[in-house]
């Protein structure tokens, strides 16, 4: 817009917008055809003919109206918008030394920045292009609206190859950043895809001319990208993480739920039902069932309009590749059914600053799409926080990726809040009373709750993993899978799971086979012992591992023992609260602060076993 001497304002009107983008594509066109013929194929003749001489005197001649063709169609390509950038910038770098490519391609780059700048803070410029984007940029942007925020998008859409550069420069000028700000972050924004797209022409430049192999080419352009991506993140690290670091206000919590947004929203059926949170303010705690892994990120979904923290397995949290991000990410760490006074602490300090915090009592994935008994009583502790308390329900989402199938399948979930304790509310409980408000939100059953129809033909894949007692007969680690059906080598049973997921026409379910197995423990716990011989990794505080080594696992109604070579220890049931485990691979505990992996050497399906008698055990008490 512009205004006059009157202080009347105008609009650019599509005619004229349309005529600058058809000029705008006729130059860019016309300049890129000119540079090809008039300087990248004379040159390649000279190089391939070994004139080296020839080939400086071709680019000398061209001077400065060569260069300045190369940032002009950067520049007009990114005003068009639809042009992919690369052409120009691999152009480039096969014309010119590297050291010359990347700052002329980058000047076109703030060129071009600039005059969209101008285009639309000045005329309202509306690129019809841009607006084929923008529903791209908006998933992203939602809610953003402090400046470093829309500095931070526009450098994480300079990592989307889907994104041009055009798209990036009329989203920012569209925005309340400044021209400093702005340009800057164009400028250096660019620069990964464009040393990239001059690397890949470099490489190739050097490949035609010296007739390298193509698999020396291939891995040229491989190692350069990784040195790029780590620079990169290097870079970003360094200037945008910084702020609010280590909290849920940081860039790295709002990214890690954008991967999380592209790794699940679209794959599914996702309905909320946020009434009773209307007029809440943070902080608060939010507890919720733990039916699947993805459960994080539906509650994260539910409380969209503010940012909570997480409370987590530490030991996931301390994995060398995922630690840093997700403590910048202002994740709260948890040691499983071990006493842990640094989450009590992670939870005072992340409500004092204002936050609200996500729980999942249980401390464990569901196994058979029931809710486990809290093992590990809070009450006391909320109480003490002296803040409204949210519980949470998360329904449908077991069979869309149980914890004894592994691979996903998309889900009908809803998630709504039950009920709000406010602060004053909570104050007048006792904590027992708050322990059994947890108890009863929390409580589900799958079976009941599912309105997915599963037509995949795998539905019972690795389902032996958990049911590893067959059902029927009674045999040991004879059960087995193969598509929908689950089986007993020993007996011949075999069930068929429905579209429901349900056995044989809804007669049986996954829950009622689990029933029958514990009843069959149950009967026989007097004479139960479990022994296995088994490889552990033992983990240190900080997630370094410290141990790898062989060993014997033994449990009774009394006691739980390890011993190997080189150390032995006993464990009292009583002070297991639980046995954390994945199916078919390992079960889990805490010794003396370390965290401790035991993996069955023989019939790996008995690490629900191990986890279901400690189960029995505890509920006897």
């Amino acid at each position: 817009m512009i205004s006059s001497a009157h202080g009347k304002a105008f609009y650019m009107n599509k005619r004229t917008q349309r005529a600058i983008t058809g000029a705008a594509l006729i130059i860019t066109v016309a300049l890129l055809a000119l540079f090809i013929k008039d300087i990248l194929i004379p040159l390649f003749r000279l190089e391939l003919a070994h004139d080296t001489e020839g080939a400086r005197e071709l680019l000398v001649s061209k001077g400065i109206p060569g260069l300045a063709a190369v940032s002009i169609v950067e520049a007009l390509q990114m005003v068009v918008v639809f042009i992919p950038a690369e052409f120009i910038q691999i152009s480039a770098a096969l014309s010119y030394p590297f050291y010359i490519a990347v700052p002329i391609c980058d000047f076109g780059v703030f060129l071009g920045a600039t005059i969209i700048f101008i285009l639309v803070r000045s005329l309202r410029y509306d690129n019809a292009q841009y607006e084929k984007n923008m529903e791209k940029i908006s998933a992203l942007s939602r809610k953003m609206s402090k400046d470093k925020s829309t500095v931070f998008l526009m450098s994480i859409l300079f990592m989307m190859p889907v994104v041009p550069f055009g798209a990036i420069a009329y989203y920012g000028a569209s925005s309340k950043l400044n021209y400093r700000k702005y340009i800057l972050t164009m400028s250096l924004g660019a620069l990964p895809d464009i040393i990239t797209s001059n690397v890949m022409g470099a490489a190739t430049r050097i490949f035609i001319v010296n007739s390298l192999p193509i698999p020396l080419l291939i891995l040229i352009i491989i190692v350069l990208a990784v040195l790029l991506f780590i620079a990169v993140a290097v870079f970003m690290d360094k200037v945008y993480f910084k702020e609010n670091d280590g909290t849920p206000d940081s860039e790295m919590h709002y990214l890690l739920f954008r991967l999380a947004d592209l790794a699940r929203g679209r794959r599914q059926r996702l309905t909320f039902d946020r009434t009773k949170l209307e007029g809440l303010d943070a902080p608060f705690i939010v507890f919720a069932n733990h039916e699947s892994f993805w459960d994080f990120y539906y509650i994260r979904r539910l409380l969209e309009d503010y940012n909570p923290s997480i409370v987590a397995n530490r030991y996931i949290l301390s994995r060398p590749v995922i630690k840093k991000l997700l403590k910048k990410a202002g994740m709260i760490p948890k040691k499983l059914f071990s006493p842990d006074k640094g989450t009590a602490m992670g939870l005072l300090k992340t409500l004092r600053g204002g936050f609200p915090v996500i729980l999942f009592p249980e401390g464990r994935l569901s196994a058979d799409g029931r809710a486990y008994p809290i093992v590990e009583k809070g009450g006391a502790l909320y109480k003490r926080l002296k803040v409204s308390l949210v519980f949470a329900r998360i329904s449908g989402a077991y069979y869309s990726r149980p914890k004894w199938r592994g691979t996903f399948f998309k889900s009908d979930i809803h998630v709504s809040v039950e009920r709000v304790v406010t602060a004053e509310e909570a104050a007048a409980l006792s904590a027992e009373d708050i322990d059994l408000l947890i108890e009863k939100y929390t409580r589900y059953e799958a079976d009941l709750e599912t309105k997915t129809v599963y037509r995949q033909k795998n539905k019972a894949r690795h389902l032996e993993d958990l049911l590893y007692r067959c059902p029927d007969c009674g045999s040991l680690y004879t059960t087995g899978s193969k598509g929908n059906d689950f089986y007993c080598t020993a007996c011949g049973a075999r069930h068929t799971l429905g579209n429901d997921y349900l056995f044989d026409g809804g007669e049986n379910s996954i829950t009622g086979f689990y029933d029958r197995i514990r009843e069959m423990e149950e009967k026989e716990l007097d004479d139960t012992v479990l022994l296995s011989d088994v490889s552990i990794k033992v983990f240190r505080e900080g997630g370094r591992l410290i141990k790898k080594e062989k060993g014997k696992c033994t449990l009774n109604r009394d006691t739980f023992t390890y011993a190997s070579a080189s150390e032995s220890f006993s464990i009292a049931t009583a002070d297991i609260p639980a046995l954390a485990f994945s199916c078919g691979t390992e079960f889990e505990l805490y010794h003396d602060g370390d965290l401790y992996y035991f993996y069955p050497e023989r019939d790996r399906m008995q690490a629900a076993r191990w986890a279901l008698m400690i189960d029995i055990i505890n509920g006897e008490k």
